[in-house]
């Protein structure tokens, strides 16, 4: 059975791919769209690579949002904030990204992963590190 460490960082990762696909749809600027839809695709495979160990472990996939949660309002926000222009979108990809790094390194630290999900979430790390310095990149790009 999968840990509740392990699903709830699944879940963040679905939203957070959903987070993407929100963004680049209602994304202004037609390089931010493209940015935005292969650091998504990344972060399907990141999800991908989560599901497989949730599988193996003989637990349901994640495919569908979480609808609670910080992670979910964090993400599920982005594409309102398209509205606002593609600067305020900017800065709440760079919130998400910042929150879901903090998530995964806060997991890795306090060790409640089973071996194989701790395996799992390091390899996944890599991933969401290269999305916060994406975010980080397009806020100031777009301060």
């Amino acid at each position: 059975m999968a840990s509740t460490v392990f699903k709830s960082l699944t879940d963040t990762t679905f939203d957070s791919v959903e987070g993407y696909r929100q963004a680049a749809e209602t994304a202004n600027n037609s390089q931010l769209t493209q940015a935005l839809q292969q650091r998504g695709q990344e972060r399907g495979q990141t999800l991908q690579q989560m599901n497989a160990e949730l599988q193996r472990q003989g637990e349901e996939l994640v495919t569908k949002g979480t609808l609670t949660g910080e992670a979910h309002q964090m993400f599920a926000s982005i594409s309102d904030m398209f509205e606002s222009g593609d600067e305020a979108a900017a800065e709440r990809v760079e919130e998400g990204e910042d929150y879901i790094k903090n998530k995964f390194q806060e997991a890795i630290e306090i060790n409640q992963l089973e071996a194989q999900e701790r395996a799992v979430v390091e390899r996944c790390y890599n991933e969401i590190c290269e999305g916060e310095r994406f975010g980080d990149m397009i806020e100031k790009q777009y301060d």
